[in-house]
This record gives structure tokens, sequence and C-alpha cells, in this order.
């Protein structure tokens, strides 16, 4: 059985192709499950004035949801269709993001820190953020926001776990035993909070070079016994399913043979298929 349960499409605005595409293209490369997880609008910054295509206008969420649910039907017998969000944690706005996790059906719900404050780490537009700071800094501010985003029990599945990496920025070698303890209390928290992680391959693709999260933090996340689930982050139907076997390979390797799937924000688990 294959799975991709992290996928963007042209609402977000930084993505292309229609849901359809994507759920076509999952049928084309044999998934037997796709989760369409798109965004939650903004919420702490005005869209109107801030950057660009970052994601879905609130008055779209309703109708995203409505299609997902349409193609979940109509596509049922050829695909598992899972209706799911990635709902950014944002300290400070839980109340309103719970709101919008509980006003829809979903199959499954993402929580990922890409804001620290107004800055979204993980656009490229926003990089030059990095001057100034003491890297180890913004690193424990991150998975402090990580822990506290599992701790909500908003979520079922964690993702991008260390996408702090993502543009490289990492701290000084001689600081490495403490980003070490930052990640690895991140992940105790995930694992307190009994909610899956993603293994997120879009990371090959990026400066990082290395899954989201990497070899040493996955270890970890299966010795503490966290599920484990998969997702491409594509933001084009033909990247869909992208890298996503190499990332099956390093879970066999490392000892994993199942991953988790949700409906209804039920979990469930699939032999992982190598």
């Amino acid at each position: 059985m294959r799975i991709d349960y992290h996928t963007h499409h042209e609402r977000c605005g930084h993505a292309v192709g229609k849901l359809e595409a994507y759920v076509q293209r999952g049928v084309e490369i044999g998934l037997s499950q796709i989760g369409l997880s798109d965004h939650m609008p903004l919420l702490h910054v005005d869209p109107a004035h801030y950057y660009p295509e970052m994601a879905m206008p609130m008055d779209e969420l309703p109708r995203y949801v409505e299609e997902c649910f349409s193609l979940k039907e109509r596509y049922r017998g050829q695909i598992d269709v899972r209706v799911g969000l990635e709902g950014d944690y944002i300290e400070g706005w839980e109340t309103e993001i719970r709101a919008i996790i509980e006003r829809y059906p979903w199959d499954y719900v993402i929580g990922s820190v890409h804001f620290l404050g107004e800055w979204d780490i993980t656009d490229f537009r926003q990089t030059h953020h990095w001057e100034g700071k003491d890297v180890l800094g913004v690193y424990r501010q991150y998975y402090d926001a990580v822990s506290k985003a599992a701790a909500t029990g908003m979520y079922d599945i964690m993702g991008h776990t260390d996408v702090i990496k993502r543009f490289g920025f990492t701290p000084a070698p001689e600081q490495t035993e403490e980003r070490i303890a930052l990640e690895n209390a991140a992940l105790q928290a995930i694992a307190k909070s009994g909610c899956a992680m993603e293994l997120n391959a879009s990371g090959l693709s990026k400066p990082c070079a290395e899954m989201f999260p990497g070899r040493r933090m996955l270890t970890e996340a299966i010795r503490l016994g966290i599920p484990l689930t998969l997702g491409s982050d594509a933001h084009d139907p033909l990247k869909l399913g992208d890298y996503l076997p190499e990332a099956e390979a390093l879970l066999h390797e490392l000892g994993c043979t199942e991953v988790a799937v949700f409906e209804g924000r039920q979990r469930s688990f699939l032999s992982l298929n190598v």
C-alpha cells in the first residue's frame, strides 16, 4: 500500500493544479490513499498587507472542503481520498485555530510550525530575517513552538518537524549537543501527545538536502514509538509522490513496518510499501 498525505493545490497561491488533478495523478501513479491537505487561511497577519500567495483566503475554505468531499465520493473504488488541512500552529491563536479545525469533518489535521511571530521560516522570500540572528536562539523558539503545538491536542500529525533547517541555517558545530536536546524535547512532546508525525520527503529537494525529519530524529521518533506517516508535500500534481520511495526505504531500514492513516480523525495502520 502506498500513501501520500501532504499535498497543496492552486487555492493556496503558491502551488499549481486543481484538487482533481492531484487525485487523478494519485490514481495514475498507483497510490492507495491520497491526502488533500492545503494550508489553513492566514489568521495572525493581514493577507492584504502580508507576502502574497501564502494560503487560501478564508472564504475559500468551505469551498475547499466541499470539493474535497465531492472528490472522495467521485473516486471511491479507484483511490481513497482523505480530506485534510495543514493547520499552522501560531502561539496565542489557539482558540481561532481550534475553531477552524472543529468547524469541518476532517479526516486528519497536520500541525505545522511555519511562523515565528510574523516570520514564515519556510518562505524563501523571508530568509533575510536570519541576518544577525542567534541561530541557536531561533532553533529554541522553533522547537518550543513545535512542543506547544503537539501539547494542544488539536492535531493528528505533526508536520515536517525539523523544517527549521530548510535553507541550511544551522547552529554551530560546537552547539550540536544543545540542538539535539531541543530536537529530542520536541519529539518527547509529540510522543506524550499521542499524535503521529510525518516523514516529509520534500526536504530532499531543498537546500538542506535531507528529509524532514532527518535520520537522527527519525531514529529517535521510532525509538519513542511515535506513529509515522508519509508525505511528499507536493505543490504540483506532477510532483505527487516525489521521493516517497526513498522515504519508504529509510523507514524500512530503520525497522518501521507500518504507516499511520486516518479517516474521520481515527487512526489506523497500513503495512509499509517496500
